[in-house]
């Protein structure tokens, strides 16, 4: 094995994602706390005077309680590198999410244990399946009332049509987490809480008679509870979860750290590491062929002191050295890599070297967009483009200060970059009103946001009477200039987009122009 095979052997690339408020950022955060990566953790929703989770950085996160924009964290444990992304949960950024899990080896999907299967993780679980990426499930929040833990198993096999295989099983009903059985080897480990559970959680292993005696009746019942699993044959086996036929379980509680030792075993054990990738042509980019990385994320504004732009990139072949000369594939030119970093949250230091499963933050690379590939010069390698979702909310947005006109400008260019809203423009709408074009009408409020922290314009939308958006294929749009119910825009990457009030005015239009071809966009939700 080359040493760049063994680094990526080394590493675990994954996604925490979750529907909103199942506890997604607090899990993350007991991941750092477990690696020492912290020493104290903060909670989003605590009281008053408690920190904000380190991978909710942005004001509106800290204000909300919610993630909305994916963040990358590099931790450590037992030998290995774990790359975490923690990704929004609000179906209104979905596109964000997707767009992190094409860039991740394995997902973990965090239930929260009262509410079980929610409307968001159902389409979660089928982005994952469709995008072939195995599933980890984390049901949460077991030190509050929930459900029955063999419920959620039977959801999870009725609704999914997945099968789980509960690694831990707890030792206590939801809402009285004592501890959990490890079903790998068999053995019974109690937790200890610490106060506000901002430090790491005590861990004592107990033999099946200290057990018996500690914990008493909960304890039986959840050995009964491990017999019907095994009456089942509900065991882990590696080739059904990478097929994505099944999904190994554990029980935690992400604010007590209880539970979190587990899940970073479990990481290295059973998800898969960095491995090959397939290119443009449907071919696998062995790790260890020359450089080659995927540009899967942008984002301004993580340092308040410069405005600076980080692209962020995942690591798919090859060693990764700071201050190498790249080649851009889209346009073949050189790219200089002297300020690349690695990533913890908004917090960042220089990245010197990196290896397959790795993800860098590539500082004011202004050349870069999402879905781009990096790779050693002299490379043919490129990896598929990043598919934009389908837009259901549309709005114009203008600057009520014409004096940050240019501010303003230059905020809506920044914000289309890093995919936080599609923007569309057309002749009769001109440059002063551009049309934001949005999975989920909270994205609206981040464009606000954001342009009057970063850019301090001030602006007002104006809803559009638009819920979908074809592009349109045919080399002429003009029969649909000026018909009733439909406004033709370009995106910022040359697409031309018709929209339209319903799918009944697009049915239609199409009768009555056949000679004009729609076509869906890709990614679209409503298909999920």
């Amino acid at each position: 094995m080359s040493d760049i095979a063994r680094e990526a052997a080394r590493r675990r690339t994954f996604a925490i994602i979750s529907h909103p408020d199942a506890g997604k950022s607090t899990l993350t955060e007991a991941l750092a706390l477990h690696t020492r990566s912290i020493s104290e953790a903060g909670v989003t929703h605590g009281k008053a005077g408690r920190k904000a989770t380190v991978s909710d950085w942005m004001d509106m996160e800290k204000a909300r309680g919610i993630s909305i924009s994916s963040t990358a964290l590099q931790l450590e444990h037992r030998d290995h590198m774990i790359n975490v992304v923690d990704t929004p949960g609000h179906a209104d950024f979905s596109e964000d999410t997707y767009r992190v899990l094409s860039a991740v080896d394995v997902a973990v999907m965090v239930l929260d244990a009262a509410k079980g299967l929610e409307p968001q993780t159902l389409k979660l679980f089928d982005v994952c399946r469709r995008s072939n990426i195995p599933v980890i499930t984390v049901v949460n929040k077991w030190d509050r009332p929930g459900l029955e833990p063999l419920e959620l198993m039977d959801h999870l096999q009725q609704r999914l049509n997945i099968i789980p295989t509960p690694l831990t099983w707890p030792v206590g009903p939801a809402g009285q987490f004592q501890a959990v059985i490890d079903r790998r080897h068999d053995v019974t480990i109690a937790f200890e809480r610490t106060a506000g559970g901002a430090t790491r959680a005590g861990e004592r292993e107990l033999s099946d008679d200290e057990a018996r005696a500690e914990l008493g009746e909960p304890w039986e019942t959840a050995i009964e509870e491990c017999e019907l699993l095994d009456a089942d044959s509900l065991h882990h086996a590696p080739d059904t979860f990478l097929a994505g036929l099944t999904t190994p379980v554990l029980f935690a509680a992400g604010l007590l750290n209880f539970g979190i030792t587990q899940l970073l075993d479990v990481l290295i054990e059973v998800a898969p590491p960095a491995s090959a990738r397939l290119d443009t042509e449907g071919n696998p980019r062995p790790v260890d062929a020359p450089f080659s990385a995927y540009v899967f994320k942008l984002q301004a504004g993580m340092d308040t002191a410069h405005r600076d732009r980080v692209a962020f990139a995942r690591v798919c072949s090859g060693m990764f050295e700071r201050g190498s000369v790249v080649e851009h594939a889209a346009t073949k030119r050189p790219f200089a890599t002297k300020y690349a970093q690695s990533m913890f949250g908004r917090d960042r230091e220089t990245a010197e070297v990196a290896y397959p499963g790795d993800i860098i933050g590539l500082v004011n690379a202004s050349d870069l967009r999402i879905g781009d590939t990096l790779r050693a010069p002299g490379e043919k390698v490129a990896f598929p483009p990043a598919e934009k979702f389908a837009p259901e909310h549309f709005a114009t947005v203008r600057s009520t200060d014409t004096s940050r006109f240019k501010q303003f400008r230059r905020g809506i260019e920044q914000l289309d970059l890093e995919g936080v809203v599609q923007v569309l423009r057309s002749d009769a709408r001109g440059e002063q009103s551009p049309v934001l074009a949005a999975v989920g009408p909270m994205q609206f409020e981040v464009v606000v946001d954001r342009l009057l922290r970063e850019f301090r314009a001030t602006t007002s939308l104006e809803m559009l009477p638009y819920s979908v958006a074809r592009r349109v294929v045919s080399d002429d749009p003009s029969p649909l200039a000026g018909v009733s119910g439909v406004e033709l825009f370009t995106r910022s990457d040359g697409a031309t987009l018709a929209l339209f009030p319903d799918k009944w005015r697009v049915r239609a239009i199409e009768r009555n122009h056949p000679d004009v071809i729609l076509e869906p966009l890709a990614a679209d939700t409503s298909a999920w």
